[in-house]
């Protein structure tokens, strides 16, 4: 029988794990565009073509690593609230498929400024100019997928309140970080000319999911029996 503390740390290293691999390409490739400059962000996506792959490997890496956070979050949560436990694990779990199908928009940008022969019928501006559409596709994509990363810390932060496991003090963290998740997202989709101004505040916001990972890493949990064998903890 696993105990939850150890539950807790695999979540936990899978969640860090997950985080500062997938972290390198949401970070790395949008420096590479130029507001307004196909023909600068083509140049950059050409002379940086390895750093761009090895993001767009970070990117599916770390997504398909979020696979298994939303498992081992699901185990160790069921016990408290099933319902709650299973909205988590959708909601996390709906923004992966989107995520990945987001880096064909890297890829489709690579191709486009490779040269390749069957290339040959487009100007090179042409094909500037639509390596630059498929790369502002690429951070609008994560615009939609953030809708659902800020989602799930809802029921997330839900559970921990109720556990009695796990501070609850870092599932009202986890309420902070979802608005800026949302609060950034929404303003991009629907305010995009305030989203500068939004993400300064929220990407502060956001830094609140930083201690449920790291305790969860470090601490675990108070240790008592998994896979049902405590009592289920209805929400009222």
């Amino acid at each position: 029988m696993n105990s939850t503390k150890k539950q807790a740390r695999v979540a936990g290293i899978l969640y860090l794990l997950a985080s500062i691999i997938g972290i390198f390409g949401l970070i790395y490739v949008p420096r590479l565009i130029v507001p307004g400059d196909a023909t600068a962000t083509a140049n950059h996506v050409r002379g940086s073509e390895t750093l761009v792959r090895l993001g767009i490997a970070s990117e599916l890496a770390g997504f398909i690593i979020f696979i298994f956070v939303v498992l081992a979050l699901y185990r160790l949560f069921k016990g408290v609230n099933e319902k709650y436990a299973l909205a988590m694990a959708i909601l996390l779990l709906v923004s992966i498929p989107i995520s990945l199908l987001n880096v064909l928009n890297e890829i489709a940008a690579l191709i486009l400024v490779s040269g390749a022969d069957f290339l040959s019928a487009f100007e090179k501006g042409q094909l500037d100019a639509l390596a630059y559409l498929f790369l502002r596709l690429h951070g609008q994509g994560f615009v939609v997928a953030q809708i659902f990363w800020g989602l799930w810390l809802f029921p997330f932060g839900i559970l921990i309140i109720r556990s009695g496991f796990i501070p609850r003090v870092l599932g009202y963290l986890l309420f902070i970080a979802a608005f800026g998740h949302l609060a950034s997202s929404c303003t991009s989709l629907v305010f995009p000319s305030y989203r500068h101004l939004v993400d300064q505040f929220a990407g502060i916001l956001q830094i609140a999911e930083l201690p449920t990972i790291f305790w969860l890493l470090i601490m675990g949990a108070k240790d008592q029996p998994l896979d049902g064998e405590a009592p289920d903890r209805a929400i009222a």
